[in-house]
Formats: C-alpha cells, sequence, structure tokens
C-alpha cells in the first residue's frame, strides 16, 4: 500500500477520494503522509491551537507521556503549500483478555486539525486512513476517548469498554472500542496500560519542557 494517500474532502461509502489536482469544487485540498520529525514543532503548535494548553492533562496523555506512537501509525495532513492542518497519532496499549497478544490494541488520539481548516473533511479523512492502517498492520482493536456521535460514523461504540477502564479521570460514555477484528475485545477487562517504545531521554525531556 502506498503510504502516501491524497484526499479532497470526506470519504464516500468508506472509500477516500483522490484529487486529480490541488482543489475540487469547493473542497480544501489536502494530503495525508507518515509524520515526520521535522513535523514535530508544527503539529505541537497545532494541538495547542486546536484543543488548548489544557490537553497534556487529559487521562490519555498518560498513556502517550513518554512514548512513541505505534510503527506506522503517526500521520499528518497537509495543505498545499505543505504546511500541517491535521495530525492523529495511535498508540500501543495493554489490555486484560485471553485471546488478545499484547500489540494488538491501539489508543488512537489526538486527532485534531487546525481551527483555520475545519469542515473540509480533513479529520474524516486522518481518521479513515489511520483505521485501515492499523488493519493492515494486523491490530485487532483501536480505543479512544471523545465525541461518542462523532466517532460512531467510524464504528466506535461503547458496547465493549464497559469492563476497561483509563488511568485517570475520563467519562465512561466517551470511552469507545472499535473492533478491527470481531470479538478481539470479548472479555476484555482492566486498566489500561501503556506498552508503546520509550522515547529517548534527551528527547523526553525535550517535549516535557515544550508542554
Amino acid at each position: 500500500m502506498n503510504s502516501l494517500s491524497n484526499f479532497a474532502g470526506a470519504g464516500i461509502g468508506g472509500r477516500l477520494i483522490s484529487p486529480t489536482r490541488g482543489e475540487i469544487g469547493s473542497g480544501y485540498a489536502f494530503t495525508i503522509t507518515p509524520e515526520s520529525d521535522a513535523d514535530i514543532a508544527a503539529r505541537e503548535a497545532l494541538l495547542d491551537r486546536a484543543m488548548g494548553l489544557g490537553r497534556t492533562r487529559k487521562s490519555s496523555e498518560k498513556l502517550r507521556r513518554g512514548r512513541i506512537p505505534s510503527k506506522g501509525l503517526a500521520f499528518v495532513a497537509r495543505d498545499p503549500k505543505g504546511r500541517v492542518v491535521g495530525t492523529v497519532r495511535l498508540w500501543d496499549v495493554a489490555v486484560r483478555a485471553k485471546s488478545l497478544p499484547e500489540g494488538d490494541v491501539l489508543l488512537l488520539g489526538p486527532l485534531a486539525v487546525d481551527p483555520d481548516a475545519k469542515g473540509f473533511g480533513i479529520g474524516s479523512a486522518l481518521m479513515r486512513h489511520a483505521i485501515a492502517e492499523a488493519r493492515r498492520l494486523g491490530h485487532r482493536a483501536i480505543l479512544l476517548v471523545g465525541d461518542a456521535p462523532y466517532y460512531a460514523r467510524f464504528g466506535f461504540s461503547a458496547e465493549k469498554t464497559a469492563s476497561l477502564a483509563m488511568p485517570g479521570p475520563y467519562e465512561r460514555h466517551r470511552f469507545l472500542a472499535l473492533e478491527l477484528t470481531e470479538g478481539a475485545l470479548d472479555g476484555a477487562e482492566g486498566v489500561l496500560k501503556a506498552t508503546g517504545r520509550k522515547l529517548p531521554k534527551r528527547s523526553a525531556a525535550g517535549l516535557k519542557r515544550a508542554a
């Protein structure tokens, strides 16, 4: 699968639309690519604008802090000038389930779009791309904390999270799951545990100062 995906607007029927040139109709042209080290500063600035400085105090952050996203599952959306206008990353976590080996479950987030670029389907395109890649890489389930009506369009619900918990305060009705393999979360229970690769100490210290 090509690591570079082009999109203009939201997908139709689960498919993502590839534009043939910079802008289609009234859509906003953008490109989704794997995140690189050169995107870090722009990504962090975008997250501050979109989510506020309090974003680092969320329970999900406890599972991300000091960790590297799951291999091949960090993406940015760029406008035609190459500016980062969207971001999504997924992280390796573990839950207790006999049929679920470590590394098969992901925590998605944060998903964010530049406030000046909202309404053009960037968030939806990032979600569909991330889900497709997670499935392609063999992961079996994705968890997140977010707006239930929004994420329902991608298949997320609270049906399989009743016996799971985040490591800190969170709203139960916003704790959602998507099984990439049917039955993957059957019997899953307990508090989520971070299992992803750890950041080098120097990098972790730099991110802490930036936060």
